[in-house]
């Protein structure tokens, strides 16, 4: 078993600021206009500087963790089927950027089917986690749609999209509905999320339109909307299954130790170079591996991500 409380305390307040944002605004090369072939998510870059630039996100983030890990052990969980309205908030300078309603749609039936162990890869054979494969029973709707036209080619990791005095579009009832950017990034980034405890003003999800929903302009090997699947699962509290550090913890004790990300589509039997070396989770919707290596998340992270909608949970507002 993990030691969660220990863990919590060690990643919160160890925090230190890393990588600087990767695109700048307006800004744009022949990099960011080329499709990604790696995964690249800016959530706990983003997270870094953020810490830097707001003293008490390291305590408020700190009160999740325990209120989380009382939740868990004392199991009061909430059950049943929770329902989060989506708002899609459309950033485009091209039509292909402007993607259709029905592409939008695409990644709501994605995020209801990872969600809701409907996934038609859910039971890939040769899967060594079987065991413990999560139903998380969480459903998604399409609240609404909002567009608007833009000159910026990339917006970056800075939180530019979600501001009007920079362009953007500010988010709409972040407290009730989840918010979803739909915008090129640039740098490489797909998307990126922002964690529980920080400010409502720029809650939730950032997502390339090239990486979003399952037809129209999703482009291979991140067309079947597991980016959004993925940062949501940032925005319930799941860290990176490798903890961002070198055979790090993501606070679940139903996940092995990883000792950095995966890429592509490993083969069955990978296994991590930390101590034991355990078989990897790498088919876990929060490894780094392309949309079609990955399709489950576990009990664990189940248990992590319903915690913050229980009472006093610092998404309770969504029950």
């Amino acid at each position: 078993m993990k030691k969660i409380m220990v863990l919590a305390s060690m990643l919160i307040l160890g925090f230190s600021c890393q990588n600087e944002d990767k695109a700048i605004e307006g800004e744009t090369n022949s990099k960011e206009l080329t499709a990604a072939t790696h995964r690249g998510c800016a959530s706990d870059e983003v997270l870094q500087r953020q810490l830097k630039e707001d003293p008490g996100l390291a305590k408020r983030m700190q009160d999740i963790e325990v209120q989380t890990a009382k939740a868990i052990s004392e199991g009061r969980i909430v059950n049943g089927v929770l329902e989060i309205p989506v708002v899609f908030n459309v950033l485009y300078r091209t039509s292909a950027e402007n993607i259709s309603l029905a592409q939008l749609q695409s990644q709501i039936d994605v995020l209801n089917k990872d969600f809701n162990a409907q996934n038609s890869d859910y039971n890939t054979a040769n899967n060594p986690y079987s065991s413990v494969r999560a139903n998380v029973g969480i459903r998604f709707v399409l609240d609404q749609v909002i567009r608007k036209s833009t000159t910026k080619t990339s917006w970056g990791t800075n939180n530019a999209m979600k501001k009007t005095s920079t362009g953007g579009i500010a988010p709409t009832s972040p407290t009730t509905k989840l918010n979803y950017w739909v915008c090129t990034i640039g740098g490489g980034i797909l998307g990126y999320a922002q964690f529980p405890g920080g400010s409502s003003a720029t809650d939730g999800v950032a997502i390339d339109s090239r990486y979003t929903g399952t037809t129209g302009t999703a482009t291979y090997p991140f067309n079947l909307g597991r980016t959004a699947t993925h940062e949501v699962g940032h925005w319930m509290n799941l860290r990176h299954i490798w903890g961002d550090a070198t055979c790090g913890s993501d606070i679940v004790s139903d996940t092995p130790t990883h000792n950095t990300a995966n890429y592509g589509v490993p083969a069955v039997g990978h296994r991590s170079t930390c101590s034991g070396t355990p078989l990897e989770m790498y088919m876990n919707y929060m490894d780094y591996t392309d949309d079609r290596g990955m399709y489950m998340f576990s009990n664990g992270q189940k248990s992590r991500m319903l915690a913050i909608f229980n009472v006093g949970g610092s998404r309770a507002s969504f029950r």
